[in-house]
């Protein structure tokens, strides 16, 4: 509960028969914001209707009533641990098989690079070649330096068009350097999400090549390559489940007209050009109804379209569809 939103609670208590007239008066606050600080109270349960009078209202004892928004408040931080626990857990599974197969590993598929300096530049060499997706877990902390994005490797990356995602610790948005840079990895179409944790350093090329560090726990040990299927399906399986617990750092507002689209707007694009509704559309891609219409208008606006077809037309000057 914000700072206003208590102000009106406490003026209810005070003064339970006052309209909301009197209460914009007592809270010095325009009856508007009062109407909609009402509105929060009865969704949090603060503000309920009174048996004796079915046209009235009062507010909530504090004692029952904020009891009830800390035991809420409690489950949801409750489920909140036990998706991490299971996150981290996957980790532990992942990293024990990463262990096995490191042991097993065939000269074909595995390539293993010594040193953090021959490490970076084969991971540079495996950039120029991509081709169509980059997806990174980059458990970079805010003690450590972060290079401006003109002249980084991620930068032609995005140029090119390719579709990128990467992850990164909560802590290092404290970073401004940090926040920065991927503000503007976000701005030039990537995407971009934070999480509490990381297990370790993970880079996917095109889905068919994953690059992990030699020694997890040493950053200036090297890298190890693998192309097996096996080994790619898990490295994506890890990717997957901390990208889908990550947080969004920012909306699609946020980025460039001339930015290229995200994997979940140009979706949204194929599936509106084949005729889909939003409803269609939220359900095949796994989004609400508000976050596909929320796309759906962003895509119109990036491209000045006032209806369905015209988004179509100009999405396929653009060769979006």
């Amino acid at each position: 509960m914000d700072e206003a939103t208590f102000a009106v609670y406490h003026a209810l208590l005070s003064q339970p028969d006052s309209t909301p007239e009197e209460i914009a008066a007592l809270v010095q606050r325009p009856v508007n914001d009062v109407h909609e600080l009402m509105d929060r109270l009865r969704k949090l349960e603060l503000l309920v209707p009174t048996w004796a009078n079915p046209d009235g209202e009062h507010a909530v004892h504090p004692r029952v009533g904020l009891a009830n928004l800390a035991e809420r408040r409690r489950a949801q931080l409750n489920a909140e641990l036990g998706l991490l626990r299971e996150a981290e857990t996957s980790a532990e599974v992942v990293a024990e098989q990463y262990n096995s197969l490191l042991t097993a590993r065939s000269s074909g598929d595995v390539e293993v690079i010594k040193g953090r300096a021959n490490a970076s530049r084969r991971i540079d060499e495996l950039a120029l070649k991509v081709r169509h997706s980059f997806w990174a877990l980059t458990p970079v902390h805010v003690d450590d330096a972060i290079r401006p994005i003109d002249g980084s490797p991620d930068e032609p990356l995005l140029e090119r068009g390719i579709k990128l995602r990467a992850v990164y610790l909560q802590n290092m948005m404290e970073s401004r350097a940090a926040a920065e840079y991927a503000a503007a990895i976000h701005r030039l179409g990537g995407e971009v999400r934070a999480t509490p944790t990381l297990p370790m350093r993970l880079l996917i090329f095109d889905q068919e090549i994953a690059v992990m560090p030699l020694d997890p726990t040493n950053h200036t040990a090297g890298a190890v390559i693998h192309r097996s299927p096996a080994v790619v399906n898990v490295a994506m399986a890890l990717f997957d489940s901390y990208w889908s617990h990550g947080s969004e750092l920012f909306s699609p507002e946020d980025r460039d007209n001339e930015a290229p689209l995200t994997p979940h707007e140009a979706e949204v694009l194929r599936l509106l050009a084949g005729g889909a509704k939003d409803e269609q559309v939220a359900r095949l891609l796994g989004i609400s109804l508000r976050t596909a219409r929320r796309i759906t208008a962003n895509l119109s606006e990036r491209l000045d379209a006032a209806s369905r077809f015209e988004l179509g037309v100009a999405a396929a000057k653009r060769g979006w569809v």
